[in-house]
């Protein structure tokens, strides 16, 4: 008989009989050797072919190649004993109910909720906090496949309409749609474009929003404003991304630097509730961008954009923003690396007349702000961790909110009133949103709303350790194990990465990541370099040619949890996705004798030739390009796909991939799949290499509930099978 070794799912499960099919070789791929020469170097590329066509789109006889691929993983990962225990157990954790914290509109409370075998979350609304639930939107009578999401929702001021944003199969395209609230009925509003909303006029007439003029080109930005009841063709266009002269006409800027910047992340606006100010932003990397302001009801009236400089061509990050009259609150990085919240006067908005109104703490990192009348509220990272302080207007301190634990917490908030909803969670604390009164901070929250999970938080503990990287940097790293964990060098252990884009790994409760632990499973999550918890120059520190320094900061993370006796290279696993999945592909090439297995999700792993896909020049700023002489050499340097080698003995590799992704290409995955099975001297039934290609998902967002079981199930299984946790 089959069994999982520990007391798994609360007790222990008795699987079938048998023992894990001999799945044999992977699928045959065809090597069609291309040779490009980069910056004087030859490289070869076998595998080419599995791009695509010349656009990088489907064709038929990459759709056989893809189908075969699925169908050898999914009789991998569907032979392992107890997948189906397991699957069911997941099922149970993730159809318990969830809600988010409502945010305030008027006198409406808007939220989305989810519960039991429903495939994605309707959005629903009450008048007054304890008046009766409308369901506004479901999206399975929308769409009974599922696959249909609400991406993001918008009301107006008053909460009698809402605009929302949906897509489909995870392609994240939204168009845009308006409802009445009260009556339920749409609006004729239709635009399609991926379309993100910006600002409602003050008297709901119209609003304003951004999208692309053409979703294959994802370099086509535009911000336009739309009256109600007239047709989406007749929008008035602020700005195209396109047009470059509207924002570095006057600055004599190269060619080459105007085509640069025309492929960043591009022009944004942050209009004001008043419809009389805008910020208007240009991304000029990932952690720059130059920032303008513009009389908007200037433009309303005239069709005339003035913009007026605020601060170009500086190092830093925008944050939220909130308009006081002619007075805006930013939150920003720059000037600052662990950012402030100015004050700036919008009729002389220059960067030299900024005024603090919260400055930079050198210990502390501001990672995000809410405004609510008269108060702002600070969240800082402290190692990682939460800490929230009030602040009035001009700045005088109100005290530091209490937090029910150390994790991770934010606000909802509106700037007419000091009501807020306070979100808390830790790795053995279940999200919990508490409604409370900012103007009395100090009085006892209200619960409002917390998952019955049936998991036990208390049997699992939290450690935060720190530990040297491979130049002597102190990084910090996130712990959990089940309680009275022995410290015998043997225990299964998942260790999660990102690094970068200054996106902050905090902590975060998951129910689903509880069989894992009682099976007895640890789950390390390192905080590296290239991420935001330790401010802009931490990001600074992973990126371009220093992005090795987040490979080294993983492989410490791993060496420490072996050498203190988490675990050992046999039962050690390591998991990322995105920028994590370039993260564990790469260790994956430099250290493969130091994990059993990788999870490796829509990830970048062609690093020479990533940009030329979809919208990746907006990451050339963060990883440089090897269409520059020196930024090839770092990136050759690490390029997963260009360092695995034949005869090397690489770990059970599980990639995946979206067909729709319109983020990371898929040929990424396919192309790395492809080369480690004809490439690794290990045994496929032993060490496989799994390729999983979603053909109904994209980058993540958007899966319904059926497919976010099976993901998971597939990825616990994978790792409870390579790290020795189920018996054959």
């Amino acid at each position: 008989m089959s069994r999982l070794t520990a007391s798994a799912f609360l007790v222990t499960i008795v699987y079938s009989a048998g023992a894990v099919a001999q799945i044999g070789e992977p699928p045959a791929t065809e090597v069609r050797t291309v040779t490009d020469t980069v910056q004087g170097v030859e490289i070869r590329d076998d595998y080419r072919w599995l791009e695509g066509d010349d656009k990088g789109n489907m064709t038929d006889e990459l759709g056989q190649w893809t189908d075969a691929q699925n169908d050898y993983t999914r009789k991998a990962l569907d032979s392992i004993p107890g997948r189906a225990e397991l699957e069911s157990r997941l099922r149970e954790l993730m159809e318990i109910p969830l809600v988010s914290a409502p945010t305030m509109y008027g006198e409406m409370y808007f939220y989305n909720r989810r519960e039991g075998s429903m495939p994605q979350s309707l959005i629903c609304a009450r008048h007054g906090l304890d008046g009766d639930e409308m369901i506004l939107l479901d999206p399975q009578q929308i769409d009974e496949s599922g696959l249909t999401t609400v991406a993001w929702t918008a009301p107006n001021p008053d909460g009698s309409l809402m605009a929302f944003g949906m897509y489909r199969a995870g392609d994240e395209n939204s168009t845009l749609y308006i409802m009445d609230v009260h009556s339920g009925e749409w609006l004729a509003e239709e635009i399609p474009g991926k379309v993100q909303f910006d600002e409602w006029l003050p008297d709901s007439s119209g609003f304003y929003y951004s999208a692309l003029e053409d979703t294959d080109d994802a370099y086509s930005g535009v911000s336009r404003y739309h009256k109600l009841g007239t047709h989406h063709r007749q929008d008035r266009t602020l700005f195209r991304q396109h047009d470059l002269a509207t924002f570095y006409g006057d600055m004599g800027y190269s060619d080459e630097k105007l085509k640069q910047l025309s492929t960043t992340w591009g022009p944004w606006i942050t209009p004001s509730d008043d419809n009389r100010w805008a910020f208007v932003g240009y991304w000029t990397g990932t952690s720059s961008f130059d920032l303008w302001t513009t009389d908007l009801a200037h433009w309303f009236e005239t069709g005339e954009l003035k913009l007026v400089p605020a601060a170009i061509g500086m190092s830093g990050r925008p944050g939220s923003v909130n308009f006081e009259g002619d007075t805006v609150y930013m939150e920003t990085t720059l000037g600052a690396p662990n950012g402030r919240v100015v004050a700036i006067n919008l009729h002389h908005p220059e960067y030299e007349n900024w005024k603090d109104i919260i400055p930079e703490d050198p210990k502390l990192v501001l990672d995000s702000v809410s405004y609510a009348d008269g108060i702002i509220a600070a969240d800082y990272l402290d190692a990682a961790k939460t800490r929230i302080s009030l602040y009035d207007n001009a700045g005088q301190s109100l005290g530091e909110l209490a937090l029910p634990g150390i994790g991770s917490a934010g606000l909802s908030t509106k700037d007419d009133r000091t009501e807020a909803f306070l979100t808390f969670t830790s790795y053995n604390m279940p999200t919990s949103i508490y409604h409370m009164d900012l103007a009395h901070a100090d009085a006892e929250p209200d619960l409002w709303a917390r998952p019955d999970v049936p998991v036990d938080p208390d049997s699992v503990e939290v450690k935060q350790v720190w530990y040297e990287s491979k130049d002597g940097t102190p990084v910090s790293m996130f712990i959990v194990h089940p309680k009275g964990l022995e410290l015998n060098g043997d225990n299964p252990t998942i260790l999660y990465g990102y690094g970068g884009f200054n996106i902050s790994m905090t902590p975060g409760f998951s129910a689903t990541m509880f069989p894992w632990f009682e099976a007895g499973g640890v789950y390390a999550v390192a905080n590296l370099r290239g991420g935001g918890e330790y401010g802009s120059a931490w990001h600074e520190d992973g990126m371009l040619d220093k992005k090795q320094n987040v490979f080294d900061d993983f492989i410490a993370a791993a060496e420490y949890l072996v050498e203190n006796k988490y675990t050992n290279p046999k039962r050690l696993g390591i998991a990322g996705g995105s920028n994590g999945g370039l993260l564990t592909g790469a260790v994956l090439a430099q250290r493969p004798d130091l994990f059993a297995a990788v999870e490796c999700h829509v990830p970048l792993l062609d690093m020479l030739r990533y940009q030329d896909f979809l919208m990746a020049r907006y990451w050339v700023p963060e990883y440089g390009s090897a269409e520059d002489a020196e930024q090839f050499k770092t990136l050759i340097a690490y390029s997963p796909y260009h360092n695995i080698h034949k005869g090397v003995e690489y770990p059970a590799t599980l990639l995946t991939a979206g067909e729709n992704d319109t983020r990371v290409h898929p040929m990424h995955a396919r192309k790395m799949a492809a080369l480690m099975q004809a490439s690794t001297a290990a045994s496929p039934s032993e060490k496989p290499v799994l390729l999983w290609v979603d053909r109904e998902a994209g980058h993540g967002g958007g899966k319904s509930l059926d497919q976010r079981v099976r993901d998971i199930a597939d990825r616990r299984i994978f790792m409870m099978r390579q790290l020795g946790m189920i018996e054959e």
